[in-house]
């Protein structure tokens, strides 16, 4: 298999408005700007992964199993967001988890940090770029479903993309379309065959009993949902609910990628107006911490089968 190549440099300079700050912070990212970041990783590593994984809050931990690890944080990065959540790291790593290369972002972005979708999804088509065709996308997630408790596990099926629905979406603008098309079809987001590797991993572990096939909704944040709010999701057919991991899906399949997503419940959303319980990111980031077990090894045999299929075919 062909390794990757640095793409030819842009023309941009120290002088551009799209570095780090401010500045940068709804700045448009434009393809010169996303293959001269492509091409800095491509320079610091010798790595050249085909399979791509985004690790959402509290799951950070994830990174720390990559063996040969070189890591590239955030600001060194041209062009690149920087994280502003605690959970989230804020670095790249390439590496081998289970024998395959992987590029692994260690903490994500959001839109509720201030950045347009377009930038929340900078370091999608910046994998792609460098060569990514798979990506496993992880996040945490309320449970808007009564059968499910903290620690289990949600492999998407399908999501409700209520920013995309109000027309805030990462292909908003012209489309590029060396990327991908201008009409994105979304009801194949989740590849069936990296789902059906998923499950056949959980039925092996013999934890399907905490494995479910759900329906994720993203909102905007970062508020978490009222009670009337959260009655809603759940009348709509959502399963979980969360900030992010969506905008991600859409800007991967726009560029061709194979997608195939889970959430981990970390917390159970309120339903009733006499809990006087509260939701908050510290319960988030402790049981993504004690039940992270389970998730990596997932991971890691998903990588490993991804990785077969691809050289199969």
């Amino acid at each position: 298999m062909a390794e990757s190549k640095p793409f030819p440099s842009s023309n941009c300079t120290t002088t551009s408005p799209y570095f780090h700050g401010e500045n940068q912070m709804n700045a448009e990212v434009t393809y010169e700007l996303m293959t001269e970041a492509a091409n800095f990783l491509l320079n610091k590593t010798k790595y050249r992964p085909k399979i791509g994984i985004v690790c959402g809050s509290g799951l950070s931990a994830f990174g720390d199993c990559v063996e040969n690890a070189e890591i590239i944080p955030y600001e060194d990065i041209p062009h690149f967001p920087t994280s502003t959540v605690p959970g989230h790291r804020g670095q790249m790593i390439f590496g081998k988890v289970n024998g395959v290369t992987v590029m692994c972002m260690q903490g994500r972005f959001h839109y509720y940090e201030g950045y347009s979708l377009a930038k929340v999804c900078m370091p999608i088509r910046v994998m792609n770029l460098v060569g990514v065709t798979h990506l496993v996308a992880t996040n945490a997630a309320g449970s808007l479903n009564d059968n499910y408790n903290v620690g289990d596990i949600v492999l998407l099926k399908d999501h409700i993309n209520f920013l995309g629905l109000s027309g805030i979406s990462p292909l908003r603008g012209s489309n590029e379309s060396r990327f991908g098309p201008r009409f994105l079809p979304a009801n194949n987001s989740y590849d069936k065959v990296l789902k059906t590797f998923a499950l056949d991993i959980v039925d092996e572990m013999n934890i399907r009993k905490c494995v479910h096939e759900g329906v994720y909704v993203c909102v905007g944040g970062p508020t978490y949902e009222s009670i009337a709010e959260v009655r809603m999701l759940r009348a709509f057919g959502g399963d979980c609910v969360g900030m992010s991991t969506v905008h991600e899906v859409i800007a991967a399949r726009h560029c061709g990628m194979k997608v195939v997503a889970l959430s981990f419940i970390t917390n159970k959303c309120i339903t009733q107006y006499e809990n006087q319980n509260e939701p908050n990111h510290e319960e988030v980031l402790k049981a993504a911490n004690q039940h992270k077990g389970k998730l990596t090894q997932i991971i890691s045999q998903l990588v490993f089968r991804i990785n077969a299929d691809v050289n199969r075919n």
